[in-house]
């Protein structure tokens, strides 16, 4: 039973995000947004792995963004893919220069550091208006697919199933990734760098492939974003939004994949329906979310279904334990 409910219900899930675009073609936009941050917060669960928290993240979301709005600009829309790819390479360029810094420290001056390099390029953004747009960012043309030119409709619809097929990628290469020796070695930073040490293997270059990987996953999340939403500006790199790919993080489940996805995908919903229902208060209502997910599930929701299937799977075993 443990194995039918771990293997089905995921599956279940995939199945009703693919279908229900065709269902209720409004929720398309809110789910492409949504599974393009699950690939960012996907992204900060790599460094979690390590016991790191970065509140700058947004960085390499917002860097890839402004990438993929730039190529779209000066090619006149410009080509789907290689927008995407310029958006990762760009992401990836800028982690190994700040990564080469940050993976020096530890803890609260890893993640504040994190933040005060994503202020500096917020600011930038925000200052350098001829060629950023400044506050009020720039337009990203609708691209061609596969050199193919397509209405909005159509390309929105293809856009979407791009980034479930993405997203499903990133979360197996990731999970790979995290199983790999070097995932274990990051696990180690967490509990016990100092044995690392003495295995002859360096805590600092391992850290830094992670970040690496982790910012990779946020600039593809960042230049699907832009591409979605036909805009980008500077809170794609602001504080704020660091901030909610922890949150989300957090929400679905720090230590598993599909954590990030699930915890994006409700945070979205909630988001959404209750800014539109509740303006006033949708801020307290997230909290309100938060705060029972960490008072009843510390391990988020995925861990939280992961303790309920274990429970379900075993009364055999419970009952011999009695």
């Amino acid at each position: 039973m443990q194995f039918n409910l771990r293997t089905v219900v995921p599956s279940l899930i995939v199945l009703a995000v693919a279908v229900l675009p065709l269902l209720a073609p409004t929720t398309q936009v809110l789910l492409t947004l949504a599974l393009s941050k699950g690939l960012a917060v996907l992204g900060v669960i790599v460094l979690l792995q390590a016991g790191q928290v970065s509140f700058g993240h947004a960085l390499f979301f917002g860097v890839s963004a402004y990438a993929a709005a730039f190529v779209g600009k000066g090619f006149g829309g410009g080509e789907l893919f290689s927008m995407l790819a310029i958006g990762v390479v760009a992401s990836l360029a800028i982690s190994v220069v700040v990564g080469l810094f940050v993976v020096r420290y530890r803890h609260i001056f890893f993640g504040m550091l994190n933040l005060a390099v994503s202020m500096i390029f917020f600011s930038l953004l925000e200052k350098f208006y001829h060629v950023t747009g400044g506050s009020d960012g720039l337009s990203v043309a609708r691209p061609l697919f596969l050199g193919i030119e397509m209405e909005r409709e159509g390309f929105e619809m293809v856009l979407f199933y791009l980034v479930l097929v993405l997203a499903l990628g990133a979360a197996w290469l990731t999970h790979r990734f995290l199983n790999s020796p070097i995932g274990n070695m990051m696990r180690t930073i967490k509990t016990n760098e100092v044995r690392l040490e003495y295995l002859g293997v360096s805590a600092r270059n391992t850290l830094l492939v992670g970040y690496i990987v982790s910012a990779g996953l946020c600039g593809l999340g960042g230049a699907l974003a832009a591409v979605a939403q036909g805009v980008v500006t500077p809170e794609y790199a602001w504080w704020i939004r660091s901030g909610e790919f922890v949150f989300i993080a957090i929400l679905g489940g720090s230590g598993s994949v599909g954590g990030a996805f699930v915890g994006s995908l409700l945070y979205e919903a909630v988001r959404t329906y209750a800014s539109a229902f509740a303006g006033d208060v949708w801020q307290m209502i997230l909290g309100i979310v938060l705060l029972f997910v960490i008072l009843f599930a510390p391990s988020g929701i995925t861990g939280l279904f992961a303790r309920l299937t274990g429970r379900k799977a075993s009364p055999a075993s419970e009952e011999a334990g009695q």
